[in-house]
């Protein structure tokens, strides 16, 4: 073998290396748990899990699947008909509805969840007001148990239908529109027979990544679903009680169920808009609707984002709240800014956002280091000819769970090994930003992989001429080209990990604890106005890594809203 050829070879080993160590293996091992009872081999919890006369068991995966499926059919609806309205029609304040209608989306799950508690859980101040006014029981409109965790899933999920229908709908062709007018064709016949075949791909899109986030869904069963089971709670309770080879067992299922539809979605959503367009350059066409039915469906549309808006103001009124002030009341009796105040003065206070913030920058590190290398060998490199195989392959991880991420991990590194430098990880600083760097290293792939594709190989075959070395040509010419892409995919890389918690609750130890985990310490002990002051704090610095990441991800051309894992 020549050097050319080891030097080829090189990244690519050490990628391997690394996705071998820190992917494979530690759901290996999970599997290896999973049949070993009382060490011997065994698969009786499998059949356990999947035995319909097991009632916990099988409640749990009946659960699971029913609330994603529920999930999927009310994002649709919702998701759709904003993306309808604010692409269809023209009006006052539009681009700003728009902008407000992925707000959801920059939610950290956690704050998500309690921010629909405090507006409508059964004492969230709406039930209150109602019941103020009506006399009724505060209960009768309070979300609780399973309709509680569909409305949080429709609440954060309806953002993934709305930006696949809104791109679909804003290159549907006039042509064929202005025809079926012409023709006499109903509104309704046109929306039936041009307008939904042509969103199908982007409606089953997001539906498979619907189903998949709701299926790995943590925050919202384990503050709603009481004596619910779920399959994310039984993996967590599993870990409690130090049953792991139970844990283990669920973790496999769960990961089965997501790998499978994170398959169907690459085969059911292959590269390029689903759109046909005409010869040339087609006009973008818009579904003609009468006047009436205009302003009712704006009228609608409104309502719904100001409903959608009404828990984040909430929890931002509950962060000054002074802590006790808020007990039978509707609203709280007192308000001080010591909440925010504690959130900088206090180093006990201030230690999770150190640690959240620390944490978050290693995992964006690694994140880089590997992502970037990964995108380079699949798009320009050695494993090009590969890349379907290799795509799939570099962006798996990101369909494992979270749940199922932390089990593993404590399976894997909780004894000295060749992968670990012969140290012990769990239970130490470096264990969570691994676990972010597992699940998230698939945003900084994407990313880059869409600026190399835009980077013409010709300017590195002439770099190549000149006698540039393989370092000389991409740190002069392919660094400078992708460089929006990686930073657009970091900045998603921190806007996720600053605000992590499924894995984050079953690793952490407290001198790392993370902001997450210190918002749920603080809703245990009641005090509602600190756990408030954290989530707005957190809810801020994501929203301003979303506005960063989105201008840079438009000056180069690679929005962090087109990075489809």
């Amino acid at each position: 073998m020549n050097r050319f050829t080891i030097k080829r070879l090189i990244p690519v080993l050490l990628l391997g290396t690394v996705y071998a160590g820190y992917v494979i293996y530690p759901l290996t091992e999970t599997l290896r748990e999973s049949v070993n009872i009382g060490g011997a081999f065994s698969v009786a919890n499998y059949v356990d899990i999947l035995r319909p006369g097991n009632s916990a068991n099988f409640e749990a995966l009946w659960n699971s699947v029913l609330v994603s499926i529920l999930s999927v059919l009310f994002s649709g609806i919702l998701g759709t008909f904003l993306a309808f309205v604010l692409t269809q029609f023209t009006f006052p304040f539009q681009g700003l509805l728009s902008r407000l209608a992925v707000v959801p989306i920059a939610l950290p799950p956690l704050v998500g969840v309690i921010a629909f508690l405090f507006a409508f859980g059964e004492s969230g101040i709406i039930p209150r007001i109602v019941q103020e006014v009506s006399g009724l029981s505060g209960s009768v409109i309070a979300l609780e148990g399973f309709s509680a965790i569909v409305a949080v899933h429709t609440y954060s999920f309806y953002v993934y239908f709305y930006l696949f229908v809104s791109t679909s709908l804003r290159q549907l062709e006039a042509a064929q529109l202005e025809a079926a007018q012409t023709l006499g064709s109903t509104a309704l016949r046109t929306l039936r027979v041009i307008v939904l075949p042509e969103l199908k791909p982007a409606l089953l899109g997001a539906a498979i990544l619907t189903f998949m986030a709701s299926m790995a869904s943590f925050s919202a069963p384990l503050l709603f679903g009481g004596d619910m089971r779920f399959m994310t709670l039984q993996i967590y309770n599993a870990k409690l009680n130090g049953e792991l080879d139970v844990a283990a067992s669920h973790s496999i299922v769960l990961t089965a169920v997501s790998i499978f539809f994170y398959i169907v979605l690459k085969i059911v959503t292959p590269r390029g808009s689903g759109v046909r367009r005409s010869k040339g350059t087609g006009r973008s066409g818009l579904v003609s609707l009468s006047a009436p039915v205009r302003r009712m469906l704006i009228a609608c549309c409104v309502a719904l984002l100001a409903l959608e808006l009404l828990p984040i103001a909430i929890i931002i009124l509950i962060s000054f709240a002074k802590e006790g002030s808020w007990t039978w009341q509707i609203l709280p009796a007192a308000y001080t800014p010591e909440n925010y105040q504690k959130l900088f003065a206090d180093p006990y206070v201030f230690d999770p956002i150190i640690n959240s913030s620390l944490m978050s920058l290693v995992a964006v590190a690694a994140c880089i280091l590997v992502g970037v290398g990964i995108s380079y060998v699949l798009v320009k490199g050695s494993l090009r000819r590969f890349r379907d195989i290799g795509d799939v392959a570099a962006t798996l991880s990101f369909a494992i769970p979270g749940t199922v991420i932390a089990i593993s991990l404590i399976l894997a590194f909780n004894t000295p090994g060749i992968f670990t430098a012969q140290n012990v990880l769990v239970g130490t600083f470096w264990i969570l930003p691994l676990a972010y760097f597992i699940r998230m290293f698939p945003f900084v792939v994407r990313s880059t992989s869409a600026s190399l594709d835009q980077l013409d190989d010709s300017l590195i075959e002439a770099g190549e001429s000149f006698g540039a070395g393989s370092f000389r040509r991409f740190r002069k010419i392919v660094l400078p080209g992708i460089l929006p892409g990686i930073i657009a995919g970091a900045l998603l890389v921190i806007i996720t990990a600053i605000g992590e918690f499924v894995s984050s609750v079953l690793l952490y130890t407290y001198s790392n604890r993370p902001i997450s985990v210190e918002i749920l310490a603080q809703m245990r002990t009641y005090n509602f106005g600190a756990a408030a002051a954290y989530s707005v704090f957190l809810l801020m610095l994501v929203m301003l890594l979303s506005v960063l990441a989105g201008y840079i991800g438009k000056e180069g051309k690679t929005h962090p809203s087109s990075v489809n894992i």
